[in-house]
């Protein structure tokens, strides 16, 4: 008879005194656990670098009080508007075409930088970047990369009627330092 190559050992055989102390083994790791409890978890939350309270949407242009004289009885009009931010600070600007609302007539539009009023509030003009008295009209108008790019219809002369502008000027302003910098375009035509 062979002997078998490894003698037989002494704790492969289970005795009921093995369960005893396995089951006092698991019941003193329960209780212990059950004593030293972790704290509440308390993970660190990025902040950002600065707690605003300001609405990342575009001020609306309804309540603004534009400066522009339309007489008692009529009305200023937006006719155009484009958003995004023009001065770096995270928050949008809007841009608006405003006119007279006149019955007939080509009437001069003003371009107008409107910001978010403090606390919510309604937009203001914070920039006039047209002046009615220009005489000019937007054809375009767009907020690219955080500059101002329209198209103006104008008149070479006060003899040219205000129903045909003669000129087209593609311009741009740019925020620098802490005003707009008016600008012609690279490629820009005027007729």
């Amino acid at each position: 008879m062979q002997q078998p190559a490894v003698p037989e050992l002494a704790h492969t055989h289970t005795r009921p005194i093995h369960w005893v102390a396995t089951a006092t083994a698991v019941a003193g790791v329960v209780a212990l656990s059950s004593i030293l409890q972790p704290g509440p978890a308390t993970a660190a939350q990025a902040s950002p670098p600065h707690a605003d309270t300001t609405p990342a949407t575009a001020p609306a242009t309804t309540g603004v009080d534009f400066p522009l004289d339309c007489g008692p009885t009529v009305k200023p009009v937006v006719m155009k508007k484009a958003s995004g931010d023009l001065d770096g600070d995270g928050r949008p600007e809007t841009v608006a075409v405003v006119h007279c609302d006149a019955p007939m007539g080509t009437p001069p539009d003003g371009v107008y930088v409107l910001t978010q009023g403090a606390g919510g509030g309604h937009a203001r003009v914070v920039a006039t970047l047209v002046d009615p008295k220009d005489r000019t009209n937007v054809a375009t108008l767009s907020v690219t990369e955080g500059a101002v790019l329209a198209t103006l219809l104008g008149y070479s002369s006060a003899d040219v009627p205000s129903c045909c502008p003669d000129l087209k000027d593609s311009v741009k302003w740019r925020w620098k330092g802490d005003t707009f910098i008016r600008s012609t375009p690279a490629g820009a035509h005027s007729v």
